[in-house]
């Protein structure tokens, strides 16, 4: 995740990590705060010691016990904020990126197809 960001120069502003080991699914999403800009030396400055902060993780397990085979979602839906992902204020129309339960369900039913 760190890499993205310095490898970026910092201009990536989210990075979202999706882990699997056979059994999870863990949904990690890190940002970096876009600078207030009061000059070019203070921008400049604090992209080199800015530190990413974790905003939201989801757990998503798979229970083959029901038939048809179901998965759980914790924390609810992914929001991706619009501003973070396209380094502008929203325009008219626009709106952050929201991934529902029942979209995760599907991406999870997708992951674990492929196993």
């Amino acid at each position: 995740m760190q890499r993205w960001f310095s490898m970026s120069n910092h201009e990536v502003k989210i990075v979202l990590l999706a882990k699997f080991d056979g059994t999870i699914i863990l949904l990690e999403k890190w940002e970096e705060e876009i600078p207030v800009r009061t000059g070019a030396t203070t921008a400049r400055h604090s992209l080199q010691h800015q530190e990413p902060v974790l905003r939201q993780t989801i757990t998503i397990t798979r229970d083959t016990t029901t038939d048809p085979i179901s998965y759980h979602v914790t924390s609810g839906a992914l929001v991706l904020s619009f501003r973070l992902v396209f380094l502008r204020d929203l325009g008219p129309g626009e709106g952050d990126l929201a991934f529902g339960v029942q979209e995760l369900e599907e991406y999870a039913e997708n992951v674990w197809a492929q196993v």
